[in-house]
């Protein structure tokens, strides 16, 4: 149930994650190049000439996840019930309840209600699976 969602928020971590592996691995190229590395000769077993192979394979891995991710929104704007778009709108949109109970013309104490009782069954049923 609502897979979908732990599947967006494993993307969005592993995105982030290889976001920052990459200006790691930037900010240690330019050490290499223009600073205080600049002068130490590497062989080519070493952790320094391999910089620039990371940095590509970062690159295609951030890029396969971005693709993953575009097409994993698509999928769940094709969903449909109340509860779907709750969950769309607060987790991908990042609508605050009070913006999705407007939007949908609903009172904000019921879309309350619904994502306090969607939450609650997402971690009930991660918890019987788990």
């Amino acid at each position: 149930m609502y897979e979908w969602l732990k599947d967006y928020q494993r993307l969005e971590q592993e995105i982030a994650y290889l976001e920052f592996n990459l200006e790691q691995n930037e900010a240690e190229l330019k050490r290499w190049v223009h600073g205080d590395l600049a002068g130490v000769r590497l062989t080519a077993d070493s952790d320094g000439a391999k910089v620039e192979d990371n940095i590509e394979r970062i690159k295609s891995d951030l890029a396969f996840k971005r693709e993953q991710l575009l097409k994993l929104i698509a999928l769940v704007q094709t969903f449909k019930g109340l509860d779907n778009q709750i969950l769309k709108m607060k987790y991908i949109s990042g609508f605050t309840l009070e913006e999705i109970a407007e939007e949908l013309n609903y009172s904000e104490s019921h879309i309350r209600k619904r994502h306090a009782d969607l939450m609650r069954t997402i971690r009930f049923v991660e918890d019987y699976c788990s």
